[in-house]
């Protein structure tokens, strides 16, 4: 059994997210689902962009962070777009972490963005549409190949497709049969977690 920190994406903590997590608690893990909007839930992507842009994206990500605080070390994270941000920093600088999973984007682990080197012995699986013109069109396709290079348990799993939220079932976005072979994919890394 692993203990998940999941995080939505900018649309909010919708009920295809909600879906996502019972999944994988129905499947014996712990499943922690913070809502960093305070109930809000966004109609598109521009509009949850919009607020967060309100908040700052900085500060956005740091609530991230301080809900880990109260949280085992020992948790593996994960990030639906706009939630790999605080996912992909506790990764990358909580000790203890147990690995990552990355749905929808990838930041890189060199450069201005980075938070570093990706840390010894956590795992990461990535997960994107080919032709998502966010995750393949604006460089997240590019960072999730660089982990892939350098990070000896890293997995890049890419669908066909153009879709941004395609495991979100409450939205026009979601595509069940990549859904359905991603979560296969997410059980079985948890599985050796």
């Amino acid at each position: 059994m692993a203990e998940i920190l999941l995080f939505h994406h900018a649309q909010g903590l919708t009920r295809g997210v909600r879906a996502f997590a019972d999944v994988i608690r129905a499947a014996g893990h712990i499943v922690h689902t913070p809502d960093l909007f305070d109930g809000r839930i966004f109609d598109s992507i521009e509009a949850g962009l919009a607020y967060i842009g309100e908040i700052g994206f900085d500060a956005m990500g740091e609530r991230g962070v301080r809900i880990a605080d109260d949280l085992p070390c020992e948790l593996v994270y994960a990030g639906f777009s706009f939630g790999v941000l605080p996912a992909q920093k506790l990764a990358q600088t909580r000790p203890g972490a147990r690995g990552a999973l990355l749905f929808y984007s990838c930041l890189p682990i060199s450069g201005e963005w980075a938070f570093g080197p990706w840390p010894e012995g956590v795992a990461v699986q990535i997960h994107g549409m080919d032709n998502d013109p966010i995750f393949a069109g604006e460089g997240d396709i590019d960072a999730a190949r660089e982990i892939v290079a350098k990070v000896e348990d890293a997995e890049l799993f890419l669908y066909p497709g153009d879709q941004h939220y395609f495991a979100d079932s409450s939205l026009p976005s979601y595509d069940a049969d990549a859904t359905a072979l991603l979560i296969t994919r997410v059980l079985a890394f948890l599985g050796r977690r």
